[in-house]
């Protein structure tokens, strides 16, 4: 795959979705309050302009104030950031789509978002608690009609409340309930899936592939060790040893030599940080091209294991 000099991939619809974005998931109880918007700040000015972010980070006020005052201060304008917002899981039914798109608008102080997704194809009961729950703890489902969420989805896009539309954690099938779908306007022009060297979806990468789909990899540097949602049995990524010998080879780490991987074969990457080291390191890749032959050794690290369970 040949870079683009802006760092970018099309997409289907004719927009463009930058190769790097920055994560902006952080735990609403340990974060410290403003420290998003000093990432996504100090970001911009790294150069990054791809943001991810969503209702349920409970931050997306610190971004969108982060945004608008580099674009007040002249660094960018609008249209040169990507934002990606997502619909949660109690917002399926058709009348409350657009609804949820305008808490995000309204939180971010912004007229659109550039990409908005489906961020599960599970729903969750509606209501005012975004994780529904019953007297046992046990979660509360809502029968949910993919298609029916898709034309709102496709009505907003119209109002241009979005730009392009996608899904994410969405398998083979669940694609193809859209893209099937009786008079469909707006294809979906990425699925956010987990992918990194030791889950690298190959054949998930080869649908999306002829369908014209991005595949945006989340955790495209493994997890942290956070027993409450990850697999714990899985090894440590970055201490993979084909990793610190390529990344010796280019004297990078073996973070770097992830996202490189990833970028090289056109997943769009969307590590979290809000350390300024990392966030400045991570966006440092454009710089060096891994070879056939270190490709293939890195896609042969693949053992199909998933750091983020998402039993829920």
């Amino acid at each position: 795959m040949t870079l683009s000099t802006n760092h970018s991939i099309p997409l289907s619809d004719g927009n463009r979705m930058p190769l790097i974005g920055l994560g902006t998931y952080g735990d609403p109880i340990t974060t410290p309050k403003g420290a998003t918007r000093e990432a996504v700040k100090l970001a911009i000015e790294v150069g990054y302009r791809h943001f991810d972010g969503a209702l349920v980070y409970f931050n997306e006020h610190e971004v969108g104030q982060a945004i608008r005052e580099k674009i007040a201060d002249g660094t960018v304008k609008r249209e040169d950031i990507f934002y990606c917002g997502k619909l949660w899981n109690t917002f399926h039914p058709p009348e409350l789509v657009r609804t949820a798109l305008k808490k995000t608008l309204k939180t971010l102080q912004l007229d659109y978002v550039d990409l908005y997704i489906v961020e599960l194809p599970t729903a969750f009961k509606p209501g005012d608690s975004f994780y529904p729950q019953d007297e046992n703890g046990k979660y509360l489902y809502h029968t949910t009609d993919l298609c029916a969420t898709w034309e709102a989805l496709e009505a907003c896009k119209d109002a241009g409340l979005v730009k392009s539309l996608g899904v994410s954690n969405f398998n083979k099938r669940q694609l193809e309930l859209i893209l099937n779908k009786p008079g469909l306007k707006h294809k979906p022009v990425s699925n956010q899936v987990e992918c990194h060297p030791y889950f690298t979806q190959p054949k998930l990468l080869e649908f999306c592939r002829q369908n014209n789909i991005v595949i945006v990899g989340y955790s495209p540097l493994g997890t942290s060790r956070d027993a409450s949602w990850v697999n714990l049995k899985c090894p440590p990524l970055l201490e993979d040893e084909v990793l610190k010998s390529v990344a010796k080879k280019y004297s990078k780490t073996t973070a770097q030599v992830c996202l490189r991987f990833n970028v090289q074969r056109g997943v769009v990457v969307i590590p979290k940080s809000f350390t300024s080291a990392r966030i400045k390191e991570n966006f440092d890749i454009f710089d060096f091209c891994l070879s056939d032959e270190e490709m293939k050794a890195i896609e042969g690290l693949n053992k199909n294991i998933r750091f983020v369970e998402l039993l829920m």
